[in-house]
């Protein structure tokens, strides 16, 4: 028992060590998309079993990271969020371009939007023509805000060795043009 103890001690300092010594690890606008997409989904899934009347569906999210050398992130959005009440669904039809710094968050072992700031947006209610759309637009903005605030747009795989050893070190990351960076602290 103390053998075994010891050996697995060891282990973890020696997995320990060559972290300090790997380079950065990365990941891609494409990997992020995939990822909010299917973060999205999951939230929605779990909205609507708890009885929610919101929908959220997303149909596309173009994530564009480090613009113009920048330590921010771009996400084009379009999608379409919908109330259902009194056996209805009443669609409304979202294109929205945010931009935020992203954060990871050690506890969480996760990246997060902070500092949001709504750059474009398109409000469409398909049976609303003509009508000042304005309440309906700031209403959508702050549920896809507080959405984006508070659900990752990554999260380390715990299933992974390399991604939970990575978890376990000090980390931060960076911005770079078509890319996060894990880097360390």
């Amino acid at each position: 028992m103390i053998l075994r103890s010891v050996f697995v001690l060891f282990a973890t300092a020696l997995v320990l060590s060559g972290c300090a010594g790997f380079s950065t690890y990365s990941i891609s606008e494409a990997t992020l998309e995939r990822h909010l997409q299917d973060t999205v989904s999951d939230f929605d899934r779990r909205q609507l079993q708890a009885g929610s009347p919101l929908s959220l569906s997303l149909g596309n999210a173009d994530i564009t990271l480090g613009p113009d050398g920048r330590d921010v992130a771009v996400i084009d959005l379009s999608g379409q969020v919908a109330l259902n009440a009194l056996m209805a669904k009443v669609p409304v039809n979202i294109d929205l371009k945010v931009e935020g710094a992203p954060v990871y968050d050690s506890q969480e072992k996760a990246i997060y939007l902070r500092r949001l700031k709504l750059l474009e947006s398109n409000v469409d209610v398909p049976f609303m023509g003509g009508t000042d759309l304005k309440p309906v637009t700031d209403q959508v903005m702050r549920v896809v805000a507080q959405m984006l605030e508070t659900m990752p747009i990554y999260r380390l795989d715990e299933t992974s060795l390399g991604q939970r050893i990575l978890g376990m070190s000090d980390m931060d990351i960076r911005v770079a043009p078509g890319r996060l960076e894990f880097v360390k602290r």
